[in-house]
Formats: structure tokens, C-alpha cells, sequence
């Protein structure tokens, strides 16, 4: 089953790589991967989605919690969660772009592009959305297709925010400059 783990990290060098880290060395797939500073830039989410049974996430969801830069780690309910992607798709036009742009209109992907012979799409929502209007696409000719990793939210009051972190951190001072942040 699709799981999605919501971590708040620190906004520093290193931290992807020691994270997908823990991932391979436990052997375990990371299907889906968005990453981004929150409203405090000191932070970033990482939002991952990965497929497992829920003692497999559990354990891995542990296994980041001891990770220093880790401030908090959520599993988001999949029933009570907005999750979304976003997929660009080149086609080739041709002689049916009407049909593919009235296609595109019915899944709201908005045309970005349009060349002599192709058309660029950007498409937003749910994994299932996507891999049907990639499917529908196909006939046309896909050249190229890119997504993102899914971004999600719990839905409701609960929000994860981290104000300081639970760790003291050094500062760095740039030389000759009065500004010293966290590192």
C-alpha cells in the first residue's frame, strides 16, 4: 500500500543525502520524492512516498526520528490528507491537436508550450489523475514526460511547524560581514 511520510528537516547541506541514505541502506524504495523550504527558511519538508505495510513504515519512520537534522516525521492518513503531483508531457500535435488540447481541457492540464509539431501540458492532482491523462496522451505520441514527487498536507487544524529546533546548532559569521545564521 502507497504511504506518505511528512518529514520537517533542517535546511542544510547533506540532509537529502542522508536521508535517502537511511532508505537504501534499509532497503527500501522511495517511490516518490518532493522536497522544499517551509515558511520558515531554516527548514524544509520532505515529503516521500513509498509503498509498504504499515510495521515496514513504522520501522523506517523510527529509523528517521534518530536522524539529528530530523526535526519531526508524520505518516499522513491517506483518508484524511491532500496530496497532489504535477507532470509536464510533450506530444507530438500533428494533424490531431485539436483532439489532444480538448482532451487536455477535460482534465484541466493547461497547454504551456505549443510548437509547430508538439504541445507542452501541465497537469496537477492525484497519482490516478496523471497516469490516466498520460495514458489518454499516448496515442498522440509522448516525447517526453517529467513529474514531480507528490506534495501533501494532513488535512484539519493539526499542522507540522517547527518554530526553533530541538537542537542547538552552530553559527557561522561570513567574514567581514555582520550576519551570522545557524548552520
Amino acid at each position: 500500500m502507497k504511504q506518505v511520510l511528512s518529514i520537517l528537516v533542517r535546511n542544510q547541506p547533506g540532509v537529502l543525502m542522508r536521508v535517502a541514505g537511511l532508505f537504501s541502506r534499509r532497503g527500501f524504495n522511495i517511490d516518490s520524492l518532493a522536497v522544499g523550504i517551509t515558511e520558515k527558511p531554516a527548514f524544509s519538508r520532505m515529503t516521500v512516498g513509498l509503498y509498504g505495510n504499515e510495521a515496514t513504515v513504522e520501522q523506517v519512520k523510527k529509523q528517521l526520528e534518530k536522524l539529528v537534522e530530523v526535526e519531526e516525521v508524520r505518516l499522513l492518513p491517506s483518508d484524511a490528507m491532500v496530496a497532489r503531483g504535477m507532470a509536464l508531457v510533450k506530444v507530438e500535435a500533428g494533424e490531431k491537436r485539436m483532439e489532444a488540447l480538448k482532451l487536455a481541457e477535460i482534465f484541466r492540464a493547461s497547454v504551456l508550450d505549443v510548437g509547430a509539431q508538439t504541445l507542452v501540458f501541465e497537469i496537477t492532482g492525484g497519482d490516478d489523475k496523471i497516469k490516466a491523462f498520460i495514458d489518454l496522451m499516448a496515442p498522440f505520441g509522448i516525447l517526453e514526460v517529467v513529474q514531480t514527487g507528490v506534495v501533501a498536507l494532513e488535512r484539519g487544524e493539526s499542522a507540522m511547524q517547527a518554530v526553533e529546533s530541538k537542537y542547538d546548532w552552530p553559527e557561522r559569521c561570513n567574514e567581514g560581514k555582520d550576519v551570522c545564521q545557524v548552520i
